[in-house]
């Protein structure tokens, strides 16, 4: 898992007053993990996954304290979790008297090997906030960034092809794979990174 992720987020932000006043927020928006990892990297030229699979909206609250009316420090806590079902793009799955073995897909298919790629990340950041048009009107555009501690867990579960273990089809002579099925995670998981964010709060009484 890569040790940096961005947070792009086209969020709202809803807060209590338009005094400057220390708040508490809410916000909706749209989390892009980075996946520039190997893990990410294989998936991805393996599987029917891309990276818009996991983009999805997310929610989280954060605590904003106000240095002048244009800067604020916030600290934040997110929530990101995604589900995905994949299958390998360029083999099939066939049952041989030795077991299952993938082949190229030109072949006559016994079944499409699949798996689930599981991620759930907690991001705990810490953040500077600017709102270079201050803070009134009815909409407040606002950028930032900042750094972060994230927690995260990832699953697989299902089909794997092990491209290590290669084997010679005599027939037509080719290579092909074992599949083996497997349920393999790791949980509670820290890595450091960076993010940056833009959008609009509104303000309500």
């Amino acid at each position: 898992m890569k040790k940096s992720l961005i947070l792009l987020l086209a969020l709202i932000f809803l807060t209590p007053s338009l005094a400057f006043s220390n708040i508490f927020t809410f916000k909706a928006g749209l989390f892009i993990p980075r996946a520039q990892s190997d893990l990410w990297t294989t998936e991805f030229e393996n599987m029917s996954f891309s990276k818009t699979n996991y983009t999805t909206t997310n929610f989280s609250f954060a605590y904003e304290y106000f240095l002048t009316r244009e800067v604020s420090v916030v600290l934040g806590i997110d929530s990101y979790s995604k589900n995905k079902v994949g299958s390998y793009v360029d083999y099939v799955g066939i049952e041989l008297v030795d077991g299952d073995f993938a082949f190229p897909n030109d072949y006559m298919e016994d079944f499409f090997p699949t798996h689930i790629f599981n991620i759930s990340i907690t991001p705990i950041q810490l953040s500077l906030k600017l709102t270079p048009m201050g803070r009134t009107g009815k909409f407040i555009p606002f950028v930032g960034g900042g750094v972060g501690l994230y927690l995260w867990n990832v699953r697989l579960n299902g089909d794997m092809v092990d491209f290590d273990d290669v084997y010679i089809y005599v027939p037509d002579g080719i290579d092909i794979y074992p599949i083996t099925t497997v349920d393999a995670w790791e949980n509670n998981r820290i890595s450091f990174g960076y993010h940056a964010f833009g959008g609009i709060m509104v303000p309500f009484t």
